[in-house]
């Protein structure tokens, strides 16, 4: 990124943070909806929007119902990890078994011809044939070469043996991870179902409210997320926090920041959308250092980092299920893909539950 791009980006999060203190993505700010003014007339006044107390219980089953489609998700996206992995396997056994085969037939070739070669001889093994023989020269090169036969003969025998161990070993394999495969094909085909129904759900919710009580709906998440940042920042754990970012970590939050307005897409990881680990996972992939696809491996594999040690190119993982990822880009900001209806956005990193922050490039 020029210095041009990484001074308009600086700026844009400073005046974020300053004038909304990071909050929530992908929600505008409304005006609280007027009280309708009593009317003279006989027509009917327009309908009073629900309380806000109600709006708030709206607001947190939305929250819920997209939680548990982000879980579904990661669930879904380890899935299909696990498939292409098992794929993969099943693809080099079944090479293995070729060539285990081949293997065979020409051992098995080679104890064809020695058996041909004995029956041209009269059906008499060499042992036979050396013992009958008056000449003690011939009766001595006889043994040398009844010796070297019963060993070639041995070899030949344990390696068909191996050979076909090998290719039962192989074929169990092979049968085992398309056992895995099978299961791994009806949890991918279960999550996506949760998926679709938390999401369906949500959007049903959504859409019997009326465009005033959308309105301070979003204006609800905003202050939420307003508050859960502000409170985050209050802990002064970025006092100390001036982590610079590393030669990678600076091209994985360049590729984040080119990302910003493409749409959050369960399962997708770009290049037009994404979800919120295919995100992150795409791009360190960008910056040369692959992580695992899913916010929960992520969690598990990658090295842990106290809060006010983070760099940008950071890692941020949310909630106590590690069910949503996002990059830490400085100045208390995160870049992540969201949820459904929303794009790759800037936010506050702490306008979400911390779970902790790991670091790629350990």
């Amino acid at each position: 990124m020029g210095t041009g791009k990484r001074g308009l980006l600086t700026a844009a999060l400073t005046v974020v943070c300053a004038v909304t203190a990071l909050a929530a993505p992908g929600t505008a700010f409304a005006a609280p909806a007027p009280t309708p003014a009593p009317t003279s007339s006989g027509s009917p006044a327009a309908p009073t929007p629900p309380p806000s107390k109600d709006l708030e219980q709206i607001r947190e089953k939305l929250e819920g119902l997209y939680h548990d489609a982000a879980v579904a998700t990661d669930a879904y996206n380890a899935a299909e990890e696990k498939a292409k992995k098992q794929s993969a396997e099943i693809v080099a056994l079944a090479r293995k078994i070729v060539e285990g085969q081949d293997r065979l037939k020409k051992l098995k070739n080679q104890a064809g011809a020695a058996a041909r070669s004995q029956y041209r001889t009269g059906g008499l093994p060499p042992s036979a044939q050396f013992l009958l023989s008056d000449d003690p020269g011939q009766f001595l090169d006889g043994a040398g070469l009844v010796l070297q036969g019963q060993q070639a003969t041995r070899k030949l025998l344990g390696e068909m043996t191996r050979t076909q161990k090998e290719l039962r070993e192989y074929a169990d394999d092979a049968s085992a991870q398309w056992k895995k495969l099978e299961a791994g094909r009806k949890a991918k085909a279960a999550a996506k179902k949760k998926i679709e129904r938390r999401i369906d759900a949500a959007e049903q919710l959504e859409s019997r409210l009326e465009k005033k009580e959308k309105e301070r709906l979003a204006e609800l998440e905003r202050a939420a997320a307003l508050k859960a940042q502000t409170a985050w920042l209050d802990t002064g754990v970025l006092e100390d926090a001036a982590g610079k970012a590393s030669s990678q970590g600076e091209k994985a939050v360049r590729f984040a920041t080119a990302q910003l307005g493409k749409p959050y897409v369960w399962g997708a990881e770009g290049p037009d959308s994404f979800d919120c680990s295919g995100l992150t996972s795409q791009a360190w992939a960008a910056a040369g250092h692959p992580v695992p696809r899913t916010s929960q491996e992520q969690w598990r594999q990658l090295e842990h980092v106290a809060v006010k040690d983070m760099r940008p190119g950071d890692l941020i993982i949310y909630f106590d299920d590690a069910s949503h990822v996002a990059m830490y880009v400085g100045d208390g900001a995160i870049i992540h893909a969201p949820r459904p209806g929303r794009t790759v956005t800037v936010a506050g990193a702490g306008s979400m539950p911390i779970l902790g922050v790991v670091r790629p490039d350990a």
